[in-house]
């Protein structure tokens, strides 16, 4: 079966989790994968397979979740986000199942790392008015420029943690660690000195639809799990709701298509680095049109309080 013509070499090398490793059974389930359908079963004997019409595919078990890849070789398994914490053994992994997005996948891992939409989105859970502005902070590349942080992040949440007893002010750390997975590293509210990570991998099943597949490492070790798991659906549907009324849905790379300022400093080097990257898979062709005409026009109006 020749390579999927529509998807770019740094797109087509990437691992992928299609689903939380308990929910494949023996009846199997598909899906889809830069616009293949994907198939995972489970044997008699536990082991699960993917496959890609009549071709197998590696399925390798990372972080409660099934990967794999196109070019699945039985090599290349450092393509998936190494997360040192994911093996201290007093953190919980806590899986948050699978949630359908009609946007882009780099849309949704580029709303991930903004905070200022904290107040209008999240109200009183993860920011309130009149608490909105977003502090400097900076962002960096690591490992030769394969990752981009932003670091010194503080952000005043009303509840930041399901386990939280009253609003704190947040100390964020954002990962980009490949063009489809971020990651955030955030203060637990019972033990200030390390902190909680959330992960949030995504699948891009077509140029302009996804699934997030988010999954926490956490120090809190008293929440019921339940309760754990419809907080963060709880904050992921309402995110949901404004992705999928951007337009276009695939996401523009051009930085003059859209407005920008000083709390969008991750997004802008996301966009740039994915240029550099060569990522086009989920972003929107240029089009070519007055600067003027474009300001502003890929996207609502914003209900996030910065602007159109």
């Amino acid at each position: 079966m020749p390579l999927l013509p529509d998807a770019d070499p740094v797109t087509l090398r990437q691992w992928y989790p299609l689903g939380m490793e308990e929910d494949v059974t023996t009846d199997g389930i598909v899906t889809l994968l830069l616009g293949e359908e994907i198939a995972l079963s489970r044997a008699p004997d536990g082991t699960i397979r993917a496959m890609w019409g009549d071709r197998p595919l590696t399925a390798l078990l990372r972080y409660g979740y099934v990967w794999t890849s196109f070019l699945s070789d039985g090599t290349g398994h450092d393509l998936v986000p190494v997360i040192e914490e994911a093996m201290e053994d007093d953190r919980r992994l806590v899986c948050c199942g699978s949630v359908m997005v009609r946007a882009s996948a780099l849309r949704v891992v580029e709303n991930f790392l903004d905070m200022a939409h904290f107040p209008f989105v999240h109200t009183d859970i993860l920011g309130a008015e009149p608490r909105t502005e977003v502090e400097r902070y900076s962002v960096e590349t690591r490992k030769d420029g394969q990752e981009i942080w932003a670091v010194e992040c503080r952000f005043f949440q009303p509840q930041a943690a399901l386990s939280a007893d009253g609003g704190l002010m947040v100390d964020y750390i954002y990962r980009i660690a490949s063009p489809f997975s971020t990651l955030l590293y955030k203060t637990c509210p019972e033990q200030p000195g390390r902190k909680d990570v959330i992960a949030l991998f995504v699948q891009p099943m077509t140029q302009e639809t996804c699934r997030a597949h988010p999954v926490m490492f956490l120090l809190d070790g008293n929440s019921d799990r339940d309760a754990l798991v419809a907080f963060q659906q709880m904050i992921f549907l309402q995110d949901r709701t404004i992705l999928e009324n951007h337009r276009p849905e695939a996401m523009p790379l051009d930085s003059s298509s859209e407005i920008s300022t000083l709390s969008d400093r991750s997004s802008v080097a996301y966009r740039r680095w994915l240029r550099a990257q060569g990522v086009t898979f989920g972003a929107s062709r240029p089009e070519h049109r007055d600067r003027g005409d474009m300001i502003g026009a890929s996207r609502p109006a914003r209900h996030d309080g910065r602007g159109a």
